[in-house]
């Protein structure tokens, strides 16, 4: 991967529908090349897929909550049982297996307090293997960097 990849893949980051005629003025190549180079980036899994972002609010997913999530026991067995349960709520939008006092973070989104609370008791209280839980509602998001260049 050369500085050239990595301006497509800054500019593709931030913007994943931009014309290939657009991204190859952008990245300073001629267009056939910039395709070239973006169907090697998406053959060899650098460039995963492309999605929509969706604001959570006007979908009924207002409220963010990231929960800290801590299991009884390691086992194997007792983590596929987890992670293949957990995966299957719409609520939880990620769902990262992580160091520290927790053993996954998730990102759960639902429409508001009431639902949050609803899920917590409900469908967390569900889950196999599930010691503790801790719930970090989120007041605000800011968004990452957008002046993302090669490095």
């Amino acid at each position: 991967m050369d500085e050239v990849d990595r301006a497509i893949l800054a500019v593709l980051e931030r913007e994943g529908r931009i014309s290939n005629a657009e991204l190859a003025a952008r990245v300073g190549l001629s267009p056939s090349p910039c395709l070239r180079r973006v169907r090697r980036l998406e053959e060899a899994g650098v460039i995963r897929g492309y999605r929509a972002l969706i604001d959570p609010a006007a979908v009924g997913r207002g409220l963010r909550v990231f929960v800290g999530v801590r299991l009884m026991r390691h086992k194997h067995a007792d983590v596929v049982a987890f992670e293949r349960e957990v995966v299957r709520l719409s609520e939880v939008v990620y769902c990262h297996h992580i160091t520290g006092t927790y053993d996954y973070l998730l990102q759960v989104e639902v429409a508001d307090l009431p639902a949050y609370e609803d899920f917590h008791a409900n469908r967390m209280a569900n889950l196999p293997g599930v010691a503790a839980v801790n719930s970090y509602v989120a007041m605000k998001t800011l968004e990452g960097r957008t002046d993302r260049t090669p490095s």
